[in-house]
């Protein structure tokens, strides 16, 4: 067989695969200009074209933020793909930028995944005067239910003892028992009702929530908020987010559409309730964004807000009486002088009881269960430190660098609840934000408060925690939207 040489296919091919090759160096040459850091930017590591900044994956993020801070000091940027954030650490930078501008940082920015589930509606992603409206009537409502909150704390925390009687001093993971608990506070604000333990629905929402969070927390959710525009189109574990999502967002609507059918204009009831009728009162408002949709992002925000954050608080606090058995002790005295064993804990015993309060704030500056807090934008041009922050840039605030600072706490890597105690004395500390500061500070704050000292104390009241038999626990974590415990058994030993 003769072999004929064509010159002209030859070059034909040669001429395409010069083509794709100058096509992807123009590409990379406008992604690499394209990220360059502006002028009198905060300095930070190398960036490399597509992927940005390099770090190791195998580490929690927060701990690799805290390597940076210790390279280029308490304001510096990194990028992760189409991503750009201004990393503050050190409680004067964080308070320079969440309170001193708390104007300034009171936006969120576009965190992919986020606005794909809430559109840009709710508390946590929206901005502006949506959000504006929609966190004042939030802080409304709490506040007009803030009495009676707190007997629905006093009377989820009976159920929640009874399930651990269940349990008659056996191993346990009390996982589900403390997010059911808690859960169950936000679904009687929202919803006007609380759900049984056993109930197979409620528990399947819980581990959709639990699955939701995990998986958005997780190298794919981080990967999908890096390159959006990529990883919507591929297959992946990320794909579960959506469908738990919507699996959340059926459930709420259809408890909507029965508050819809029962509404009683003359009775306050739920916050699904008042927030309908705020609908009514709005209805042809063309600046009002009181609407269905708003409706039913702002009631997941406070779902997922509100049992996530508290739920892993109290799991961290029973690991750690567990782990430190004489601090659960000195706990239990106090419990048993101020309140006894013949009644329930309640906010008024708070003020009397500085051990036990100094003894949950240290959980929350051990467990650290936002590390680097809920990114902000800034909404002008400004300057921190010195350097630029333009219009538009991400704020991230290392909470762990204010939590572990060893100018601020005496012993900062050691479960101590005398950082929090002065003469016997309950004492404040302002380098101690667990759930931020400024404009966008946790709105649920005084409901979280009560909810983690009343279950707390309820529960030592009740029971001694401590290790199964031949087991050894441990302050493993891991990262979801929160750091939280890995699982973990406990025995809750009733007391006489």
């Amino acid at each position: 067989m003769e072999f004929r040489f064509c010159p002209v296919s030859y070059l034909g091919k040669l001429n395409v695969s010069m083509l794709l090759v100058v096509l992807v160096m123009f590409l990379l040459i406008i992604d690499f200009v394209r990220k360059r850091r502006p002028r009198n930017f905060p300095p930070g590591p190398q960036i490399f074209p597509l992927v940005g900044t390099i770090v190791d994956l195998r580490q929690p993020l927060h701990l690799e933020m805290q390597k940076l801070t210790a390279k280029y000091g308490n304001i510096f940027s990194v990028q992760f793909g189409s991503l750009t954030f201004v990393v503050v650490s050190g409680y004067q930078m964080v308070r320079e930028a969440l309170v001193n501008q708390a104007e300034i940082f009171a936006d969120r920015p576009h965190i992919p995944l986020l606005q794909e589930i809430f559109r840009g509606f709710g508390l946590i992603s929206s901005n502006g005067h949506i959000w504006r409206q929609q966190r004042k009537f939030v802080l409304a409502t709490l506040k007009s239910n803030a009495v009676s909150f707190e007997s629905k704390v006093q009377e989820e925390s009976r159920y929640l003892v009874e399930a651990m009687e269940e349990e008659k001093g056996q191993q346990f993971d009390p996982h589900y028992k403390i997010n059911s608990a808690v859960s169950n506070i936000i679904c009687s604000i929202t919803f006007g009702n609380r759900f049984d333990y056993h109930d197979g629905n409620f528990q399947e929402l819980l581990h959709s929530l639990a699955e939701t969070l995990l998986l958005i927390g997780s190298f794919w959710g981080q990967l999908y908020n890096a390159f959006p525009s990529i990883m919507r189109w591929l297959p992946g574990p990320f794909r579960k987010i959506f469908r738990h999502w919507e699996k959340l967002q059926c459930f709420v609507r259809g408890v909507i559409a029965k508050h819809k059918e029962n509404l009683d204009q003359s009775d306050l009831g739920d916050y699904i309730d008042c927030y309908l009728k705020e609908i009514e009162k709005f209805k042809g408002d063309t600046n009002s964004y009181f609407h269905e949709e708003n409706l039913l992002c702002s009631t997941l925000d406070l779902f997922l807000t509100g049992t996530e954050t508290t739920a892993t608080a109290i799991r961290w606090a029973l690991l750690y009486m567990a782990m430190y058995p004489h601090i659960q002790e000195k706990v239990q005295l106090e419990i048993d002088a101020v309140i006894g064993q013949s009644r329930q804990p309640a906010m008024e015993d708070k003020e009397h009881m500085p051990y036990t309060s100094a003894v949950l704030s240290e959980v929350l500056r051990m467990g650290n269960i936002v590390p680097l807090g809920v990114p902000r934008m800034s909404t002008s041009d400004t300057t921190l430190a010195g350097f630029h922050v333009p219009k538009g840039t991400t704020l991230m605030t290392s909470l762990t660098s204010i939590m572990f600072d060893k100018n601020v706490w005496e012993t900062p890597d050691t479960f101590n609840p005398e950082h929090f105690l002065e003469n016997g004395q309950y004492r404040r500390r302002e380098a101690f934000l667990p759930f931020s500061a400024g404009k966008r500070a946790c709105p649920g704050e005084k409901l979280a408060r009560t909810e983690l000292f009343i279950f707390f104390t309820a529960l030592l009241q009740k029971f001694t925690f401590q290790a199964p038999a031949a087991t050894v626990l441990s302050f493993a974590f891991t990262l979801s939207l929160t750091r939280c415990p890995k699982p973990f058994q406990l025995c809750a030993l009733p007391r006489c």
